[in-house]
Order: C-alpha cells, then sequence, then structure tokens
C-alpha cells in the first residue's frame, strides 16, 4: 500500500528503477484482477528494495510472514543464492495457490517453503534462526508477530515490518481504529524494546527496519 509519497513521485521513482520484468507484472495484473484487496502487493519499488536487502546481508534463511499473492517473496527468492530458502506464512489457500504458481514460473519454487495455517503457529513450529524476517501480515498481530520474531533473529539478521506508516494515519491522533492503534502499538514497542535497534523508513507505506542491539 502506498498513500504517503506523491503519486507522480512515485511513478518517477518506479520509472527510474530496475524493471521488476514481465512476470511480476503479470502477477500484479492478476493479483488486481483477483483479489479483493490488491494493494497489499508490495509492487516494483519495495519488491527491489527487499532484493538488494537480501543481496546485502547475505541472507540465506528468510522468513516471511503474509503471502499473499507471492511478490515479495519471489523477489527475494531470486536475490538468494541456491542453497538459500524462504518459508512463507499465509491463512489464504487461493492466493498462496497464485504464488506457487508464479514461483513455478520464476525457477524458484524450490526455494520457497509454504505454510498455510496461522503464522504464530507456524513459526512455532519452525526451527533455527533466520537471516531476515519479513512481516506483512494482519496488523492486529504485528505486535505477537515481532515478538515471535526477535528470539529467532540471526545475530546478524533484521526484521522488516511493513505497511509501519499506515498511509500516516499513524500520525494523525484522530485517527483511532484498530489497525493504526496496532501499527502505533509495534511501532513503540520497537523504540523501546532494549534488545535492538531500529529506523523507521518513509519507502512506500513505510517500513520498520530493525536488527539486535
Amino acid at each position: 500500500m502506498s498513500f504517503i509519497v506523491e503519486p507522480a513521485v512515485e511513478a518517477y521513482a518506479e520509472e527510474h528503477s530496475s524493471p521488476d520484468g514481465e512476470l511480476f507484472q503479470r502477477l500484479a495484473a492478476e493479483t488486481r484482477e483477483k483479489s479483493e484487496a490488491p494493494q497489499m502487493m508490495v509492487g516494483l519499488l519495495e519488491g527491489q528494495f527487499l532484493g538488494a536487502l537480501v543481496r546485502s546481508t547475505r541472507a540465506k534463511r528468510i522468513l516471511e510472514l503474509g503471502t499473499f499473492t507471492g511478490y515479495s517473496s519471489i523477489s527475494m527468492a531470486l536475490a538468494l543464492p541456491p542453497d538459500g530458502r524462504v518459508v512463507t506464512c499465509d491463512v489464504n489457500e487461493e492466493t498462496t495457490a497464485i504464488a506457487r504458481r508464479y514461483a513455478e514460473e520464476a525457477g524458484v519454487a524450490d526455494r520457497i517453503e509454504y505454510r498455510l495455517g496461522p503464522a504464530l503457529d507456524s513459526i512455532a513450529a519452525l526451527e533455527g534462526e533466520f537471516d531476515l524476517v519479513f512481516i506483512d501480515a494482519d496488523k492486529p498481530n504485528y505486535v505477537n508477530y515481532y515478538e515471535a520474531a526477535v528470539p529467532r533473529l540471526a545475530p546478524n539478521g533484521l526484521i522488516v515490518l511493513d505497511n509501519t506508516l499506515w498511509s500516516g494515519r499513524v500520525a494523525d491522533p484522530q485517527e483511532d481504529d484498530e489497525n493504526t492503534r496496532a501499527i502505533r502499538a509495534v511501532n513503540e514497542r520497537v523504540r523501546d524494546d532494549p534488545r535492538v535497534r531500529n529506523v523507521l523508513l518513509t519507502v512506500r507505506d513505510g517500513m520498520n527496519l530493525v536488527w539486535l542491539a
């Protein structure tokens, strides 16, 4: 979702970033056609940014909470070395099926493990540490996802929480819906957590980058 940056500025940024290719364009078109909330898709700028994070951190094991139609998981998988893996979690079988299909076409299906079911249950069933955790699922559970992710973060790992500006509503005292409160709560929890350091970026709808102190 992206309502912070002016549309013309965002379009300019996309025009001056490396293209994501025809496969992602078809994935985006199908997402807009078939999903009820296509704004949940990360899009070109955030997809390229996630890929850059994977490459620059040399991540090999990634946990994603919120598969949706697969734009982000495919973007990250394409940036992984051949022995790297993405474990991606979601509760929606239909959107996950779209993600699987495009991952096959992109040639990265062998790097992505899909887990259907509540994300907190999926995390509890997983073993080991993760080099990168991307949280982009239901907002009321963001604090719970964050608390589950921190103990599973590798020493030089990174947590990325998406939508942490929530269309600017987090900064508007008149806004007080459940999702806005949840985003404010996780941003405050991260800021006050002595275990970590962070930077809240104004990329698209806000990305909170968190690493161990």
